[in-house]
């Protein structure tokens, strides 16, 4: 996270007054084919494309993919643990899907502060996704913070 760590408190996060525009923060993650078979069974998603390697072999991706909702829960582990962290409630979610991601792909979720509502404590937040240098989700968040008492 850029910017310092004091004012980051791992039970209550940051407060809306400590956040700026352009502050930033990011998690990552290698995608295992345990993680692919949570999810399906958490989200019901069974679409033979994440799941039967057969069948997504017949598809335009010529392999088995991650439910690309895998990889957009990354960013929802940014905002809540680093960036505001806990506390924050996401209020809001844009997602565009740009490349897949497969098994063994590490990806990065980060997330960058683009505008502050001070009269709402909201926070809108660029929201990205990324392999390697290939962007494979982005968005956009808006995100209710905590002011100090």
């Amino acid at each position: 996270m850029s910017g310092t760590q004091r004012d980051f408190n791992e039970v209550y996060g940051l407060k809306f007054e400590d956040l700026y525009v352009g502050r930033t923060a990011s998690a990552s993650r290698t995608i295992s084919e345990a993680d692919i078979l949570m999810f399906a069974g958490v989200s019901g998603d069974t679409n033979p494309v994440h799941l039967d390697g057969e069948f997504a072999a017949s598809t335009m991706f010529g392999g088995r993919i991650a439910h690309g909702m895998l990889s957009a829960g990354l960013i929802s582990a940014v905002f809540g643990t680093r960036l505001p962290g806990p506390g924050c409630i996401y209020l809001s979610q844009s997602l565009k899907f740009k490349a897949p991601v497969k098994i063994g792909d590490t990806v990065v979720a980060r997330v960058t502060v683009t505008e502050l509502k001070n009269e709402k404590r909201r926070a809108i937040f660029s929201t990205v996704c990324s392999v390697g240098d290939q962007i494979v989700l982005d968005g956009e968040a808006e995100i209710l913070v905590p002011r100090r008492k």
